[in-house]
């Protein structure tokens, strides 16, 4: 247990009556606000499952708040870090604990002014929790180990790239720790959400459990890989280089694509064949459950277009992030309604992304 987590439960408790105005306001205010393009897929969810998911996206971006303020210095962030997984195991256990006030104040920060959204998030983490305990035990008890790994991951994080500037610049050390880091970040959201869907929506029944948590691992690594290789310049100027090679301060010059080009598009390769499983996973969904599949659709046609770019373009320019314009994800979105229930049309539409010259 952490030095701040000894007084978890010091003081009066944090869980004054929950309305269902306030639940709205965190899962769809608040969720709108600071989850910007991913609020459309949480929103299409099945309401059967909408609730938990959305409520683990805004506790991971909690953490993900705390990981990335700079204001307070590495130690103190990885403390707060350790202590709120202390609260999310606490508020997922079997029987929810009671947490003074103040205690969650000291992680989000305290004095949070409530200028942003993320300011925001910070300042209705006790709302966030007391919404966790609602949840059935087995609810609490995924959306808990989910927690518990990602911020795992952004403790491995910060721990691993002591630095925030590109003076200092550290890689990772091999493939093996990068395919961990991507599990921890987003391949275990991929076991997270099949287990939800296992547990809430009689249509996946007949789901092999082992199967789809395995290919859902894949999903998510897969999305988590197509960030690390769009994000290369903004990570190298904060210290970090989540490609395992050998001299990462070359890569902070555009003109040295072309000498590591061979080994960046063996891992756009392992991005594409990570989504191929995704999609594999995608059409294990019955076409009844019309909305699960556009939360999956979405993404993967959106990594796809991203990949598509990144073999065409400069990864390693910072003056011309690499990323899909807004109209053609429109675009992408509205064709997916039309054809959704289609699985003909679908791996039609998944075959053209994923390798477009063999559809001309």
């Amino acid at each position: 247990m952490s030095a701040e987590s000894s007084r978890l439960t010091a003081g009066k408790p944090c869980l004054p009556p929950f309305s269902k105005e306030q639940q709205r306001f965190l899962l769809e205010g608040l969720l709108r606000n600071v989850s910007r393009s991913f609020y459309l897929t949480l929103r299409v969810l099945p309401k059967e499952i909408r609730r938990q998911i959305s409520l683990a996206y805004l506790l991971a971006r909690t953490s993900d708040t705390i990981a990335d303020t700079k204001a307070v210095a590495k130690p103190n962030r990885i403390e707060r870090l350790r202590t709120l997984a202390d609260m999310i195991s606490h508020f997922g256990g079997s029987v929810p604990a009671m947490i003074s006030a103040d205690s969650i104040s000291d992680v989000g920060g305290g004095a949070a002014s409530g200028a942003t959204s993320e300011d925001q998030l910070l300042q209705r983490l006790p709302e966030c929790l007391q919404l966790l305990a609602s949840f059935v035990p087995e609810d609490r008890e995924r959306t808990n180990r989910l927690l518990q790994i990602i911020i795992s991951g952004q403790i491995f994080d910060l721990e691993k790239f002591p630095s925030e500037s590109e003076r200092d610049l550290i890689a990772l050390t091999n493939d093996e720790e990068l395919d961990r880091y991507t599990y921890m970040v987003a391949g275990c959201v991929g076991e997270f959400w099949t287990r939800m869907c296992l547990a809430h929506l009689p249509a996946m029944q007949n789901w092999n459990a082992e199967k789809m948590c395995e290919l859902g691992v894949r999903f998510g690594k897969g999305l988590q890989l197509v960030n690390v290789l769009r994000d290369i310049p903004r990570d190298l100027r904060i210290g970090r280089c989540y490609l395992p090679v050998a001299q990462p301060q070359e890569l902070l010059n555009p003109a040295n694509y072309d000498a590591i080009r061979a080994e960046y598009d063996q891992w756009l390769d392992r991005a594409v064949e990570h989504l191929v499983a995704g999609w594999e996973y995608t059409m294990q969904i019955p076409a009844s459950l019309w909305r699960l599949r556009l939360a999956c659709i979405w993404p993967i046609w959106i990594g796809l277009k991203t990949i598509a770019q990144l073999r065409t373009g400069n990864p390693l320019d910072p003056a011309h992030r690499i990323k899909v314009s807004r109209g053609e994800v429109y675009r992408l979105m509205a064709h997916s309604f039309l054809i959704v229930r289609s699985d003909a049309a679908l791996n039609r539409a998944f075959r053209k992304l994923h390798d477009p010259a063999a559809c001309h």
